[in-house]
């Protein structure tokens, strides 16, 4: 009869270490400056991300046809 008495001693234990570990997140998540964000004025869109990548890839590409070209 011990058994079930164990079983729902560690459903108790598991359920609280889960609230503690989220908890402990929350609380890790809380403490980060949210002074160090990037207004969304300031910081270029996703489109001139990926403008930019593949201006710097046609960049490369050219270099290395110029390459084997010279050779």
């Amino acid at each position: 009869m011990a058994l079930p008495s164990v079983w729902s001693a560690m459903r108790v234990a598991i359920l609280f270490i889960s609230a503690v570990g989220l908890l402990s997140v929350r609380l890790v998540g809380a403490g980060q400056d949210s002074g160090s964000v990037i207004p969304a004025e300031s910081r270029p869109c996703v489109d001139c991300h990926a403008f930019e990548f593949m201006q710097r890839a046609l960049q490369d590409l050219k270099k290395t046809a110029y390459n084997l070209d010279a050779r």
